[in-house]
This record gives C-alpha cells, structure tokens and sequence, in this order.
C-alpha cells in the first residue's frame, strides 16, 4: 500500500509540482491550498502517513498547523518548508515534532529523499511501538504461565503430603480458609491475605521429612517422638526456599508454631516478632486440629475449641488474632457444635483438590 502525502501550500505552482512528482514516486498525494483546509481533512477523521507543509502562509501558519496536527494524529510525519530566511523557524518546528525541513528553492530528487527518509523514519517508531506492545503482552502472559506453574507446584507437595499422612488431607485447605477470613475480619491488606493463603496451604510441608510412624500413631507422642514433629515448620521453609522467593511467605509457615510468650519453637520468637501471618495461622492451625479427628483422640466440639484458644491467649495466641477468631466462629459456625458436619457446606470451595486462591479473595463474609 503506497504512503499517503498532505501537500499543504498556498503557492499553485509550487503546491501543482510537487503534488506531480510526489505521483510520479507512487505516493497518494492529497493538495491543500491553505492550513485551514488542510486541518479540515484531519478534522473529518482523515489520516495520512505524511503531510509537507509551508510555514509562512496567509491565515494560519504552517507551525500553527503543525501544533493542531499533531495533537490530532500524534504518529504523523512532518516536513516544513521554509525559506533560507526562515532556518531559525525551522529548527524550531523540529522541536515540535516535525520530521525534517526544506529550504525553497528546493532540488525535486532532494524533496524525494526527505520524504522517504521521514517515512522510514515512521514506519520504524511505529513498528517499535508495536514491538514494545508486543513484549508487554508475551511478558504478561509468561508471568501468568510462571504464577501457574507455581502454584502447580505448591499444590503437588500438598497433595504429596496429603498421600503420606491422612490427617492432613484437607488440613491445610481448612486452615487455609480459616486464616484467610481470619485475616479479613483483622482488615488487613489483599497482598498480605494471599501470603496467608499460600503460607497456609503449605504450612506443613515439612512434615514430609517427619516419619509416618510417628505422624500416624495411634497414641500420644513421647518427648522425642514430639520433638521430632515439632521442628517441621523449619523443615517446611528450608524445602521452599529454593523456589520462593518471598520471605513474607517463608517466615509464616517457619513461624507459625511460635508462641505469643516466646516459649514456642523453632527460634522462641515473642509478641510482634513473630510475623502476622504466622500468628494468624497458629491459631487457624490450633482450631481445625482441636475440631477434627486425629490418630489418637476424635474430634473435639467447637465450643471447646473456643475455650482452649481463648484460654492461651496471650501466652501461646495474640489477643488481637484470638479477638479476630472468635468474631470469625460467630459468622460461620454459630451454635455449630462439631465442625466437620458442616465445615463443607459453609464453604463448598474446601471440596476442592486446591481452593483458587482469586476465587477465595473475592468472597465476602
């Protein structure tokens, strides 16, 4: 498709010859004997690829019109036409925009060789244009592809743990659950609440290095046998490491077994010191492991649950997260004695192999 050519120029003779040999190059050329005749085409929604413009004109000026052009058609190449008095004008109208400038008396082929070299010119923006757009789009849509990968990956070291020890299957999920509303009802912001999110599915992963005997006996733990498990939130952030990043993330589920005295573990964290996220879990993990069934007791009601956790408020638990909580079991479980009855049917997502984190996030209590 040839380029299309505005001739703005009030002289006939001038405007007539380099209408012709602009043809002759194969351009569609377009004459306008004035500015305001030639604003009028932009004006009615015409665009050309080119407009070579007289400066000194009667009624409006060619840089007049250059100002009003290219506010209409910002990708619009430009070339002036001055006289040799007029050099200082024409230096100027670079500034604003145009492509280059002729000097009258002007040679035709060194008219020719402007035009294509402001052509080129604007044919490269607008391909790097393009380009720019381009890599916008691939970027875009690889950082989906890796934030799915990612969560791929995530959801396969739960379900690993889940194959390898059977109270944990829909543990994570439910806890998960319970400290994002948890977290909601605190207030606190959309980009902490999907750390807990993630924090929360893979709080336990390292109880993958815990042995199956011990994860599933029958009775309760002897002092080694719970030392053993009790490290597991360390061992969960030193397997993650390697592919997350996000030390937000990492110290939520290390951190999620420290208690609000400091007599908890790994690192005997106290008060504030121990991240948000991992005191929101603690306490979300304490009330779906008070309310579900485990190798060696059954499930406890939730009216216990709720004595035990505000019982340890302020030693094992925040008060503020406890405060949260307890609002928490208000809105979803009232007068609900044993939670797994009912757990799915308040929140039909937990049937999922994975609950989607979006889908999650934009739920309101």
């Amino acid at each position: 498709m040839h380029a299309s050519i505005l001739v703005v120029e009030d002289e006939p003779s001038v405007r007539e010859i380099l209408t012709w040999r602009l043809m002759e190059e194969g351009y569609n050329c377009q004459p306008a004997p004035n500015a305001q005749n030639a604003l009028d085409f932009f004006q009615h929604g015409q665009r050309f690829d080119l407009m070579m413009s007289d400066i000194r004109m009667p009624g409006m000026s060619g840089i007049d019109l250059l100002k009003k052009v290219r506010a209409l058609d910002p990708d619009l190449a430009v070339i002036m036409v001055t006289a040799v008095s007029d050099m200082s004008i024409a230096i100027e109208t670079l500034k604003m925009g145009a492509s280059d400038y002729i000097t009258k008396p002007f040679n035709l082929d060194e008219v020719c060789i402007a035009v294509e070299r402001a052509l080129e010119k604007r044919s490269l923006i607008l391909k790097n244009r393009e380009y720019q757009l381009f890599l916008e789009d691939k970027v875009e849509e690889q950082t989906v592809q890796i934030k799915n990968l990612y969560l791929d990956a995530i959801k396969s070291l739960v379900s690993a743990l889940e194959a390898k020890d059977k109270y944990t299957e829909g543990h994570s999920r439910r806890v998960t659950r319970y400290a994002v509303e948890i977290a909601r009802i605190m207030g606190i912001s959309r980009e902490q609440i999907q750390k807990v999110y993630l924090a929360g599915l893979l709080h336990d992963i390292g109880k993958i290095g815990v042995k199956e005997s011990v994860l599933n006996k029958p009775t309760s733990l002897d002092a080694e046998e719970f030392s053993h498990i009790y490290y597991h939130p360390a061992i969960s952030a030193k397997i993650l490491s390697p592919i997350l990043r996000d030390t937000d993330i990492l110290g939520y589920v290390k951190h999620h077994h420290e208690y609000w005295d400091g007599n908890g573990r790994p690192d005997g964290l106290n008060g504030e010191a121990i991240p948000i996220g991992a005191r929101i879990l603690s306490v979300a993990d304490a009330f779906d492991a008070i309310t579900s069934d485990r190798p060696y007791r059954t499930a406890r009601p939730v009216s216990y649950a709720v004595e035990e956790i505000q019982k340890c408020s302020g030693t094992q638990f925040d008060p503020v997260i406890v405060a949260a909580f307890l609002k928490f079991v208000e809105t979803f479980f009232p007068g609900v004695e044993y939670l797994r009855p009912v757990v799915e049917r308040v929140f039909p997502d937990l049937q999922a192999a994975t609950p989607n984190m979006d889908d999650i996030l934009q739920k309101q209590p």
